[in-house]
């Protein structure tokens, strides 16, 4: 099985009937890891679906295989991929990547200048984050709004995040600041231009010389 075998679209009115089953399979991966997770109802993801703010995996012979959400906080100004879920009979596919590229793609061309950030405990979502851009940070740089942390009291570490004033919990922080990338980007074509400009001087330099011998 190869990655080319799963379709990954943009989940529409369509797919809402996938929603119960896609929460039910949330919970029990995180009860079979031990750990927490914000509860999503089967109507929060159907409305998902139905805004456009999610994408969703099938396998060539139509078995549903994963799905990726967004969710806005601060009046836009942060987005969170939320609730990645894959099907167990198709995991260690690489598709838990695929799929958090493409939420990361349609979240990119909706919400183009939105700080992009994420809580997880898992390793292999971390080293997806990582590769896309993301870094870790600490949980002050996150969205303060207030709906956001009330999305935690399903989780099972809720107290020991408030316990520890909402500063750090048991999920690593991670962020894609658009205007940070850009200055990193812009920074990185200065130095190339000025490598290319100092080549340039000393090619230069050498045809010089030579034209003078």
């Amino acid at each position: 099985m190869v990655i080319k075998d799963f379709d990954i679209q943009v989940a529409s009115a369509q797919h809402v009937d996938y929603a119960q089953q896609i929460c039910d399979e949330m919970a029990e991966s995180a009860k079979a890891r031990g750990t927490g997770i914000a509860q999503r109802s089967p109507e929060y993801v159907a409305n998902k679906m139905l805004e456009g703010k999610a994408v969703i995996a099938f396998h060539k012979d139509g078995t549903w295989a994963g799905f990726c959400y967004i969710e806005t906080w601060s009046h836009g100004d942060f987005v969170a991929n939320s609730g990645l879920i894959v099907n167990p009979i198709f995991r260690k596919e690489g598709l838990a990547k695929a799929i958090k590229e493409n939420i990361f793609k349609l979240s990119r061309t909706k919400y183009p200048n939105a700080k992009i950030f994420g809580l997880t405990t898992g390793l292999a979502v971390m080293k997806i984050n990582s590769d896309l851009g993301y870094e870790p940070v600490t949980y002050s740089e996150l969205t303060q709004d207030e709906d956001f942390w009330a999305g935690c009291k399903s989780c099972v570490n809720y107290d020991i995040l408030m316990s520890k004033g909402r500063k750090n919990c048991m999920c690593t922080a991670m962020l894609f600041d658009p205007t940070e990338k850009q200055k990193e980007y812009e920074e990185k074509m200065k130095k190339i231009t000025h490598k290319a400009t100092l080549l340039e001087r000393i090619e230069n330099a050498i045809f010089k010389h030579k034209a003078e011998s």
